[in-house]
């Protein structure tokens, strides 16, 4: 009797279909999906991620092309259908959209179609905010798999995750506008979170992916592709129109479209002057690039691995003294050596006027910890206050070699020299995580809003070409 009972309890469960891949998935899962030669390379490497054969994923896409239906909706609900144990962190720019993407992951998870691909990976069937009855949780921020281990946790970009650790993690979108693109404070924000927090959440041999729109040449991917460990990133990119035939996972010409059916040649044409050419380059071509302004071009920073020990050194430091969104404090460390001059060192931020002396005490005994020997100098303002603030910095500085100076002429002037230096190919740039950030201001400048980085460099550089022999700039065209 009980076997004939089971026997007819599974002749009753729907009949389970092969799912090939993340791609296959998605076509059995919403029958109105319409499928690009993009999405397959997309899902091809997705269907790697989630086998565990690339750990670390960037993929970069120009709006509404595709990315979060595959990455944020259904690539979460397949894994969990092949894996009902796994441990999901999913995260965007803000709470209320990761909450939106949690609750379509869900509505996927329930519909009939997806029993019958997964019969063994469900949800609740209420939303349960606490266990106190001991039921799975499930609610826009979280929800687990019924009888098994597996949970998805979503989540603002710069919220807190404590508490779970993740076997994949993925960030959609963390930059919500130009506006937050173009913050240093918010760049620095949501790079801080990165490492601090998300990062820090992934277990052994957990895998993430960041999927984005590259909004800024010096946001989260861009700062991942500058650091050290660039090397362990898989990269995707797609950009709206092709623009090399040197990429293998784009079979396209020069000139043709990424999605044709969507957006074709004139649609993207009628985008592309709309936007302007900063904000195309970006958002769609996935190649960000600052602005230039009149004086430097990104072209002439040239950036290299180290910087010759015996060159002379000038370390400019351009003070502020208001915290939070006020001006900057930067020191910015200048080296020449047989006719170059070497951007080596960038200290920068908004602190108040003792946090701000202290950086700088600290900087100089790094500077002399590391065996270089450096001359520093700061502006002496005009009036009594500037000069007693002008011998507070030498005071500050006692044991070192320093030195203030009145500064005249506009900061266009006293930035002429490095722009020609740099033009003429006789300026490199430390490889570093402020590297990005430092050439982006030096090609806004003068109109960028700030300039304490490029400004502190151009007069460090002026104070060595003035021990460059009677001549001032040793100017030699490479």
């Amino acid at each position: 009797m009980e076997i004939e009972k089971r026997r007819r309890a599974s002749l009753s469960r729907p009949k389970t279909q092969a799912v090939s891949g993340l791609l296959d998935f998605t076509s059995k899962t919403k029958g109105d999906y319409q499928t690009n030669w993009h999405h397959r390379v997309l899902c091809y490497r997705l269907d790697r991620f989630v086998s565990g054969e690339i750990k670390r994923l960037i993929v970069c896409m120009p709006p509404r092309h595709g990315k979060s239906e595959l990455v944020s909706r259904r690539l979460p609900a397949y894994i969990f259908g092949r894996n009902p144990d796994a441990r999901i962190i999913a995260c965007s720019y803000s709470a209320d959209l990761a909450q939106r993407m949690n609750r379509d992951v869900q509505r996927i998870m329930d519909d009939q179609a997806y029993g019958v691909l997964f019969p063994d990976t469900r949800l609740y069937g209420k939303n349960i905010r606490t266990v106190a009855d001991g039921s799975w949780l499930r609610n826009s921020d979280i929800f687990e798999i019924v009888n098994h281990s597996g949970v998805y946790r979503s989540a603002g970009v710069g919220g807190g995750i404590g508490g779970m650790g993740f076997d994949y993690g993925i960030i959609d979108d963390p930059i919500k506008n130009r506006e937050d693109a173009d913050s240093t404070r918010i760049r620095d924000k949501v790079w801080d979170w990165w490492q601090s927090t998300f990062y820090t959440r992934a277990e052994k041999d957990a895998a993430i992916l960041l999927t984005t729109t590259r909004w800024h040449s010096d946001d989260i991917a861009g700062r991942i592709l500058e650091s050290e460990d660039a090397k362990d990133w898989a990269v995707l990119s797609f950009p709206a129109v092709c623009d090399s035939i040197d990429n293998p996972d784009d079979p396209r010409n020069v000139g043709d479209p990424l999605w044709p059916g969507k957006y074709d040649t004139h649609a993207l044409d009628t985008i592309r002057r709309a936007i302007g050419p900063y904000q195309w380059a970006s958002l769609y071509q996935q190649r960000p690039r600052p602005r230039e302004g009149g004086m430097f071009k990104a072209q002439w920073f040239k950036m290299v691995d180290a910087v010759p020990h015996n060159a002379m050194r000038v370390r400019w430091w351009d003070r502020a003294a208001t915290e939070g969104d006020g001006d900057y404090t930067a020191g910015v460390l200048v080296a020449y050596h047989n006719g170059v001059f070497f951007v080596e060192d960038v200290v920068k931020g908004q602190w108040s006027s003792g946090e701000r002396d202290r950086v700088i005490r600290q900087t100089a005994e790094r500077d002399r910890a590391s065996g270089l020997t450096v001359t520093y100098w700061g502006e002496q303002e005009p009036g009594s206050g500037g000069k007693d603030a002008a011998q507070s910095f030498v005071r500050l500085l006692a044991g070192f070699d320093v030195h203030t100076e009145p500064t005249t002429g506009s900061k266009e002037s006293a930035c002429e020299p490095l722009a020609a230096q740099a033009e003429a190919d006789n300026l490199r740039v430390l490889r570093s995580p402020w590297a990005t950030g430092f050439i982006n201001e030096a090609c806004e400048f003068p109109s960028s809003k700030h300039d304490d980085m490029i400004e502190s460099a151009a007069r460090a550089s002026n104070k060595l070409a003035a021990n460059i022999g009677a001549g001032g700039f040793a100017f030699s065209y490479r």
